[in-house]
């Protein structure tokens, strides 16, 4: 099986609170652990698609990494916007055995490709600056890297990023292009909090691609399936 959930937002360091977003975010980490431990075998794989600590420093981020690294599965992480904490690649996945970082980059599992990258804000006519040009184009080139990076015969490929594929209108952005030049079969992404922001995330089948949002407050706190 695999599953997949993002934006823990997790603080056991530094308690910083999610209320902002409402009142079920109250021990929202438990709501988690509760699902996951109910269904993820060890043999299973949970993607988390960043933003998992609101840590500023590696070291205030271990109890963050301490909880994740206790549920069953195997676990796959990239890296949100917020993930300040998560200064180096290489830092990152000396942390702990059973947690697999990607940034770029993509691992195998059960002959799926699993590509990761943050991802960014996509044009659009609210605000998007020429810092966000510049970002955004540097993602694009990341997505492609990672693609790349899938140097075996594979039977489907699964990416990961933080931020939505496109803009509010789903409007195709330079991201969705390169799902479709690289035969994805799924994206999954998370970034988006509240019943008017998760309006504006790409869902469904777009041109045999799914898209599947999966901030853990529009999954009620609970893992959603991506396959098995």
């Amino acid at each position: 099986m695999i599953y997949a959930i993002g934006d823990l937002h997790l603080s056991f360091s530094n308690n910083k609170p999610m209320k902002v977003f409402g009142n079920h975010w109250n021990k929202h980490y438990e709501k988690i652990k509760n699902d996951w431990e109910a269904r993820v075998k060890e043999d299973d794989l949970v993607l988390i698609p960043g933003d998992i600590s609101w840590a500023m420093k590696l070291e205030e981020a271990r109890k963050d990494m301490e909880f994740i690294s206790r549920l069953p599965g195997r676990k796959i992480l990239i890296k949100g916007n917020h993930d300040y904490w998560w200064s180096s690649l290489n830092k990152v996945s000396t942390m702990y055995k059973d947690l697999e970082f990607i940034q770029n980059t993509s691992i195998i599992y059960n002959n799926i490709a699993i590509c990761g990258t943050r991802g960014w804000t996509c044009p659009n006519k609210v605000k998007f600056t020429k810092d966000d040009e510049k970002l955004y184009l540097r993602e694009v080139n990341r997505l492609e890297i990672a693609l790349k990076s899938i140097n075996q015969p594979i039977d489907k490929i699964y990416v990961m990023t933080h931020f939505p594929p496109t803009n509010e209108l789903f409007e195709p952005s330079e991201f969705t292009k390169l799902y479709n030049e690289y035969n994805v079969d799924k994206v999954i992404y998370g970034h988006l909090h509240g019943k008017e922001s998760f309006k504006m995330g790409l869902q469904g089948v777009r041109e045999n691609v799914e898209y599947i949002l999966v901030s853990c407050d529009y999954l009620n706190f609970k893992l959603k399936l991506i396959d098995g």
